[in-house]
């Protein structure tokens, strides 16, 4: 257990609290940014974080940086503790989302009954959260399965399963799994995540109907809010995705990312000054935050472009004067992104393009064109430039293969997935085995066909279903899956030999497999 907090004497307290309920093998430690490398590199079961406003670094930075960065594993549980119960604060907190939430001070007998119900669902979903965490989606759908109806985490199992079924694509068993429950318990997460399914299968009126009606009991879910904007936005019912935004930025104005979307769908509906006023908001909001970027600097630039355009002479000269300070600024703030003088050289040729500056504007054109070939990664110019200026885009966008990647977000780079699949062997051999798992989860999502990978999950879950007598079926399901999957793949010889050697133990009773290793992992 890693207890995090700046606090020395609540630090203090809650450490001796934590020995009182028998807990052993504990850290505490301060808030600071070295605390993300700890969490990055161990395998804590539990995280209780704790939160002051005024400090340097606050837990709501570890909290969503870790979130950002993907640091928060499935398997683990966080708990969030906290001094300030403001409802900015704690919406804010929320959109991180912890296990739990613990407003200070607080009981050692509360402490101990939020801990418990904690340790207990983790240990129940525990398959359903190690296979997320290898980016094993179809295994956690199978696992969620097996959570008995009449267990306390049963609902939250079901709900678990359908949010599973949206990311691999399947909304309508989603629905099906979610729909007789919901009209059961009314449960509100229940409600939402039905709300999500309709929303994939495009039933827009449905899904806008039922957001509506959570708001109205439960105006503080802000994820509500989030999503009726997405829905009016499909509907191209702007304005109202624009009014759906401003509440919810109202009610929680911490977050960057909802304010950004208040300041697109504002500029795209022409009103400005709301787009300002949440592009400036993200900026105050990005000197401590993961999010921090120079696109609210480049979008807030824009607004002066836009404001240009019905201006007389003398106040265009005003704006493009504050246009360029604007970009200036996102520059010397921002020195070391590369990008960033792309997206400056084609929003200033829009600007000259507006004022009939033809020469000037192919110029700065072609020094984004010139830019952007320098890229590690070029960006596609035409439709940066549609973003950039803030005008009318597709709602919603064909869908890439990026977009359909794995929750952690990861490219699809062999290099890449050869190096994970590396950190995974070394933290195998330190015997960190659900590290191991995790790297080579994570080795598969940046490369589908990477057989050492393959092979190694396949190891490691037989090996685990060898070694502990709970969910063995689960875990041998595993390992069947990733052997089919090697069958479809071209093999080295190497690679041809510890797929046999794996078969050949997987015919065996598991009282039979040898103890220990099953053979040496592939690198």
């Amino acid at each position: 257990m890693l207890l995090i907090d700046s606090s020395g004497n609540l630090r203090s307290t809650i450490y001796y609290m934590l020995r009182e309920l028998g807990v052993k093998n504990l850290l505490a430690t301060t808030v600071n940014d070295k605390v993300l490398n700890l969490i990055q590199e161990s395998s804590y079961d539990i995280i209780l974080l704790g939160h002051n406003s005024s400090d340097a670094v606050t837990g709501m930075q570890l909290l969503e940086e870790a979130r950002y960065r993907g640091y928060i594993r499935p398997t683990a549980g966080w708990i969030f503790m906290t001094s300030d119960a403001s409802q900015e604060v704690v919406l804010h907190a929320i959109d991180s989302r912890p296990d739990d939430l613990l407003t200070r001070p607080f009981s050692i007998d509360e402490l101990k009954a939020r801990l418990d119900q904690l340790v207990l669902r983790k240990q129940i979903l525990r398959p359903v959260e190690q296979s997320i965490e290898v980016g094993d989606l179809e295994g956690a759908v199978i696992a969620c399965d097996d959570i008995p109806r009449q267990d306390p985490n049963f609902e939250y199992a079901c709900r678990l399963k359908a949010s599973l079924l949206i990311d691999l694509k399947r909304p309508e068993e989603a629905y099906e799994v979610l729909e007789p429950l919901f009209w059961q318990t009314q449960d509100k997460d229940i409600g939402l995540c039905m709300a999500q399914a309709m929303t994939a299968m495009h039933r827009l009126t449905d899904a806008r109907e039922l957001l509506n009606s959570l708001i109205e009991h439960y105006p503080l879910l802000i994820s509500a809010y989030d999503l009726l904007a997405k829905v009016h936005e499909q509907n191209g019912a702007l304005d109202e995705a624009r009014e759906t935004l401003k509440q919810a930025t109202a009610k929680s104005p911490l977050g960057i990312p909802r304010q950004m979307e208040l300041g697109r769908v504002a500029t795209q509906t022409r009103v400005l000054d709301m787009a300002e006023g949440a592009y400036r908001r993200s900026i105050m909001l990005g000197r401590r935050s993961c999010y921090r970027s120079p696109e609210p600097y480049l979008r807030l630039a824009n607004i002066r472009r836009l404001e240009m355009q019905d201006a007389d002479k003398r106040r265009q000269i005003e704006l493009r004067n504050d246009f360029d300070a604007i970009l200036n600024n996102a520059e010397f703030t921002f020195p070391r992104d590369e990008s960033l003088k792309v997206k400056t050289n084609l929003l200033k040729s829009r600007l000259c393009e507006d004022l009939g500056e033809m020469q000037q504007a192919q110029q700065l054109r072609s020094f984004a064109e010139e830019h952007n070939r320098a890229l590690e990664q070029p960006l596609e110019l035409e439709r940066e430039k549609l973003v950039l200026a803030g005008d009318s885009v597709p709602i919603l966008e064909p869908e890439t293969d990026e977009q359909e990647a794995p929750r952690t977000g990861a490219r699809r780079d062999q290099a890449m997935s050869d190096k994970v699949n590396r950190l995974g062997v070394k933290h195998y051999l330190a015997g960190k085995m659900s590290q191991a798992m995790r790297y080579f989860g994570l080795a598969v999502e940046y490369d589908p066909g990477n057989v050492p990978a393959l092979l190694n999950l396949a190891q490691l879950f037989l090996e685990a279903a060898r070694d502990t007598s709970g969910k063995r079926d689960e875990r041998l399901r595993m390992v069947d899956r990733y052997l089919r999957l090697t069958d479809r793949l071209p093999l080295e010889p190497a690679e041809k030999l510890r797929q046999s050697q794996l078969k050949q133990y997987r015919q065996l009773p598991l009282e039979e497999l040898p103890p220990g290793p099953l053979g040496s992992l592939l690198r």
